[in-house]
């Protein structure tokens, strides 16, 4: 198996190799014309041309400098995978966007996205529960607002209970915050990196 793959429940591909050339493609292309580049599909066969939900996560000296993606596929992957770099080198909001320099020194990742499936729990204690950590991404639903935590982020929240707290604060909910109409969703990703 990969030694990159997280939760192993999400189907790897050969094809999903190319993912990162085509991440840092679209970051060059974006340094240059101020766009993503949009690959051409007739180039990208199997399950690169099906749609597919993908999140790409920059880092520079280990600190991260970006990271958007897409909770649900609604595009072919590829085509998902050079939004998203693009996003997370220009559009995350929570950095300057991306310079030459640093693009000579970035590393990079791209997470493919298994399904998401529903998690039955009455309250909060079921959820923590239920949670396999360093296994499930987990997706808060609730009052109009959602929000996701790769399984990677089990790295740095080991807690099942700073996780979900976690996830709720980056949601826009208070840390205490539990409602009888919070929808919760866990998935797995296979992760590819340079």
């Amino acid at each position: 198996t990969d030694p990159n793959a997280t939760g192993g429940h999400a189907t790897p591909t050969c094809d999903e190799q190319a993912l990162p050339g085509v991440a840092r493609a679209s970051i060059g292309y974006g340094l240059r014309h101020n766009a993503p580049l949009e690959p051409d599909l007739d180039r990208f066969g199997g399950a690169l041309a099906q749609s597919g939900a993908s999140f790409v996560t920059l880092k520079l000296n280990d600190d991260l400098r970006g990271c958007v993606g897409s909770a649900e596929p609604y595009q072919p992957l590829v085509r998902d995978v050079a939004r998203n770099a693009h996003g997370a080198a220009f559009g995350d909001t929570r950095f300057e966007p991306m310079t030459a320099d640093e693009f000579d020194q970035l590393s990079l990742s791209v997470s493919v996205l298994g399904p998401l499936s529903p998690i039955e729990a009455a309250n909060e204690a079921e959820l923590i529960e239920s949670l396999r950590p360093g296994q499930d991404g987990l997706v808060l639903s609730d009052q109009g607002r959602r929000g996701l935590f790769l399984p990677q982020v089990w790295e740095m929240l080991r807690d099942p209970e700073d996780f979900v707290a976690h996830l709720k604060i980056k949601t826009g909910f208070a840390r205490s915050y539990w409602s009888a109409t919070m929808v919760a969703q866990r998935f797995h990703v296979h992760t590819y990196r340079e």
